[in-house]
């Protein structure tokens, strides 16, 4: 495949990339494949393949950058009350051992009573509520006043599809619950998925009438439920286990520890999986693992993995969530299947940050049904680690069933003419000097703006949503723009002209002008995006917003030693090398000022004069204090001619600190209509909360101070 692949064009990719979201259309909306899983996977992995060999060709809009699942825009859109999180994923022993002692050593550091100690042994152990995993689809149902109202998918994890007429059809999930003493409000989840025997009798039906079979248990399952006519749900034998709950009426007392709530839920009538158990310590999760594994076969269902749970509820709150997953629960997965392949060479792949990642380049093999020609390598130390030469023949896997990866090389059969590799001194694309980051694995083109691998991605990344948000200036457009050496650097944007944007293709004049607009509509920005679109290394949206916040300004940001940096919030000594670094390269210099000389200017900060400007006016004097100065907001809900991205730029003006989620710490919620979840919380726990009204009041102020 590789030959093809490499023969193949830019106008070539395009297409594919149309096929292939021709292909999820028809699948995932239509629920009428026009080609089998098999094929699919096929051309798959050729996009892969042809993307690791041309990085700048890839775009936002290409199916391998989209994350989740979106809802079906036939279907209802659902917003979830509380995030449908995905898990962290471990794969062996040891993985689970290090999440199991991160989730100890954190609650042993808090004297956490859940914890179990056996003062003989001077041991401490922990309870997990462990589960097989299903491979199905989630599905979120919510039931008021013991009725079941709506069943809603995971869709992208905010927004899911309204399912509710085709969830009725499955004899699995109740209708209404049972029994009594169940709360107001109710939001149970779970996983839909088909049994195999249920599967072979919709293959014999499908081949009956002629249509093409389903490959899976999971994929019949997601079909099944997403069917525009219920009728057609009803008769594909779908089955419901319940494992988790989402939001529940703030009144209603939960049991203290997971099994309990399983237990409560049995009771209402929903099915829990009685495989189901409560295991303590990190050998019972592992013997546990084990028998399942061994069990795995005979099963009536597909699972892939084992789910360990938290038991204590307490604990889970303690622990908390990153921003993708829970950091009390994990998915143990099952080893993958694995095979022998040939590793040809290696390949350098030069990202958006001008990171240089190692990979395989392999003779075509097929891993789980999916062909796989390029796989990870991650970094030097690894290659290292694993003692991979150039020539092995290596052990190819699919970790998770997702990523392939080389796991290691057969060395009873090397052959004498293998090649230890070595990474280039100097960038593959532009040729820049390689240095590698200090106490880090990763190697780095020191080429910046100027390296065409990064170029694409940098200027992507410079005009994306919370960066300068410039509207239309896609990936398609930047690319023409390239092409045509009207733009290299991001300062160039500001220097188009409509004559010049007219020459590129399919750009008619309105849609021409249209750009121009959002081009110097972006020019009115906030500090905080605009250090965040330049695209420092290791420097996030979280990050450009405390340096944004401690500066005040940009000239303080620029002149900054290791120590001033250090002394900022989420600022680290690699984050502090990254940007110095990054600013004592004379062309981002150059392209800063250009971007200034442009005119891209932000309101100051409290304290701090405008942009670009060294003397002190009236208007410029340091601002009284406001109601918000160093208070912790948190916004919900919807706001009339403002969106929220918005109001906490300006709230952050005015001193506050805005975060996403309610606590005991928040000092004010600000909510707008349709406020949920958040609300209900800081009534909860007493936080203060401020209307939209008389947040507009407040705003209106003349002195900004407490009204």
């Amino acid at each position: 495949m590789k030959d093809a692949v490499a023969a193949l064009n830019h106008q070539d990719y395009l297409k594919l990339c149309a096929e292939i979201s021709q292909h999820n259309q028809a699948y995932y909306h239509d629920d009428q494949p026009i080609i089998s899983d098999a094929q699919y996977d096929l051309i798959y992995q050729q996009l892969l393949a042809l993307e690791a060999l041309h990085p700048d060709w890839v775009t936002s809009e290409s199916p391998t950058q989209q994350v989740g699942f979106h809802a079906n825009q036939a279907f209802r859109p659902v917003k979830h009350s509380l995030p449908m999180l995905s898990l962290d994923n471990s794969f062996d022993d040891q993985d689970l051992a290090a999440f199991y002692q991160r989730a100890l050593d954190r609650l042993l550091q808090l004297q956490h009573p859940s914890i179990i100690s056996d003062v003989s042994q001077l041991s401490h152990a922990l309870n997990f509520f462990a589960e097989p995993k299903l491979d199905g689809l989630a599905l979120s149902l919510r039931y008021e006043s013991g009725r079941l109202v709506t069943a809603a998918t995971r869709g992208d994890g905010e927004t899911g599809e309204d399912v509710t007429h085709n969830a009725r059809t499955i004899a699995a999930i109740p209708k209404r619950l049972q029994g009594d003493h169940w709360p107001a409000l109710l939001e149970v989840r779970g996983e839909v998925f088909m049994t195999k025997s249920a599967l072979a009798q919709l293959n014999e039906q499908q081949a009956a009438k002629g249509d093409k079979p389903f490959a899976n248990p999971r994929n019949a399952a997601a079909g099944s439920l997403r069917q525009l006519d219920p009728k057609v749900t009803a008769q594909r034998q779908l089955d419901f286990y319940c494992y988790g709950w989402g939001e529940i009426s703030p009144s209603f007392d939960l049991p203290t520890h997971y099994a309990g709530v399983m237990s409560l839920l049995a009771q209402w009538g929903f099915p829990v999986n009685p495989l189901g158990r409560t295991v303590i310590g990190l050998d019972a999760m592992i013997t546990y693992y084990t028998e399942l594994a061994e069990q795995r076969a005979d099963l009536g269902y597909e699972i892939d993995g084992i789910v360990y749970k938290l038991a204590d509820l307490s604990a889970q709150a303690t622990l908390g969530f990153t921003a993708k997953f829970p950091r009390w629960a994990i998915a143990r997965k099952f080893p993958a299947q694995e095979v022998w392949t040939d590793l040809l060479g290696i390949d350098i792949q030069v990202g958006r940050t001008g990171a240089l990642t190692p990979v395989a380049r392999l003779t075509p093999v097929a891993v789980g049904g999916v062909i796989v020609a390029n796989a990870t390598l991650h970094n030097l130390d690894e290659i290292r680690r694993k003692d991979i030469r150039i020539g092995d023949k290596v052990i190819v896997r699919r970790a998770g069933d997702v990523i392939p990866e080389v796991v290691g090389p057969l060395v009873d059969q090397r052959p004498s003419n293998v090649r230890t590799f070595e990474m280039p001194p100097t960038c593959p694309v532009c040729e820049s000097a390689v240095f590698k980051d200090p106490d880090k694995a990763v190697y780095r083109c020191s080429g910046g703006l100027y390296c065409p691998a990064q170029q694409q991605r940098a200027l992507e990344h410079f005009v994306s949503r919370k960066a300068m948000d410039i509207q239309g200036l896609g990936g398609k457009v930047i690319s023409q723009l390239i092409a045509a050496k009207l733009v290299a650097h991001p300062d160039d944007f500001y220097q188009l002209s409509l004559d010049e944007l007219l020459k590129l293709e399919r750009m008619a004049e309105k849609s021409a002008q249209n750009l121009l607009d959002a081009i110097a509509a972006s020019k009115q920005t906030t500090l905080a995006r605009f250090i965040f679109a330049l695209g420092i290394p290791e420097v996030g949206e979280v990050t450009a917003k405390n340096l944004a916040r401690n500066f005040g300004e940009l000239d303080g940001l620029l002149a900054a030693d290791a120590d001033q940096l250090l002394a900022i919030p989420d600022v680290g000594p690699v984050v502090a090398q990254q940007i110095e670094r990054f600013f004592a390269q004379t062309h981002n210099r150059e392209v800063i000022a250009g971007l200034l000389n442009a005119g891209i200017q932000w309101p100051p900060l409290q304290g701090q004069p405008p942009t670009n400007s060294t003397e002190q006016t009236a208007e410029t004097q340091p601002q009284k204090e406001t109601l918000f100065t160093n208070k912790t907001l948190v916004i919900t809900g919807s706001f009339v001619g403002q969106s929220r991205t918005d109001l906490a730029a300006l709230l952050e003006q005015m001193g506050a600190k805005v975060t996403s989620s309610v606590s005991k710490n928040t000092d004010f919620l600000i909510a707008g209509d349709k406020a949920g979840s958040k609300l209900t919380k800081a009534i909860a726990l007493d936080v203060p909360v401020i209307t939209a009204d008389e947040l507009t009041r407040i705003l209106g102020a003349a002195d900004g101070s407490t009204p």
